[in-house]
């Protein structure tokens, strides 16, 4: 039964690294309709979050399953929580994704930014990149220390974030309301997929270390 138990476990574990690699792609190529205006790849996104969401309501009915069964206790349980949190965290990550293609494709076949923006949101794109990654290998191999590191690592997308505002509120703005407001909102994506890379960070801490980071 335990080795069972055990077995189960490690098939979540994988469902949530596939939904992490998954929103990792699904910026990658939402990123990659917003800056060149590749309307396949924006109209990919939105295919594909449909999967992320199918993921995330597969680890919601297995982990239910498993407390109903198993009632874990410890270490155990601390996993089946933070499968919830982070499966959670993932689906939202897909969702802000999907809402970067969707501004992509909008203003399809134009680039849906400026080049004076183009530069500020490859960054942040190239940040929430790195940040995904880790939270992929943190949830194949639990690490604390390796997921804590994502709360310093989003000190460099909060700065690009005011960057971008630096620009967007700038007297020399040439680009009017509307377009400001769309770069507004992009960067809210970026920085919201972000936070959602370190809440993940924290739920691995709490799982390795039963230890609430944000306590």
């Amino acid at each position: 039964m335990r080795e069972e138990f055990q077995a189960e476990l490690q098939e979540i574990s994988e469902l949530l690294v596939s939904m992490a690699e998954a929103a990792q792609t699904a910026l990658r190529r939402a990123t990659g309709a917003l800056l060149t205006a590749d309307r396949e790849a924006g109209e990919l996104v939105l295919v594909n979050d449909a999967e992320i969401d199918a993921l995330y309501r597969t680890v919601e009915e297995r982990v239910s399953d498993l407390l109903a069964r198993q009632a874990p206790v410890a270490s155990d349980l601390r996993m089946a929580i933070t499968a919830l949190h982070v499966a959670s965290g993932l689906e939202r990550m897909g969702d802000l994704a999907d809402h970067v293609a969707k501004t992509a494709l909008r203003r399809h076949p134009s680039p849906a930014v400026p080049a004076e923006l183009r530069g500020v949101f490859s960054e942040m794109a190239e940040v929430a990149d790195r940040m995904i990654a880790k939270v992929v290998g943190v949830l194949r191999t639990p690490d604390a220390e390796t997921a804590a590191e994502l709360d310093s690592d989003d000190d460099a997308m909060d700065e690009l974030h005011r960057k971008l505002f630096r620009v967007l509120l700038g007297k020399d703005w040439p680009y009017g309301a509307e377009t400001a407001i769309d770069g507004a909102l992009l960067g809210r994506f970026y920085e919201r997929y972000a936070d959602h890379a370190v809440n993940a960070g924290r739920r691995v801490v709490y799982h390795v270390t039963g230890v609430n980071p944000n306590d």
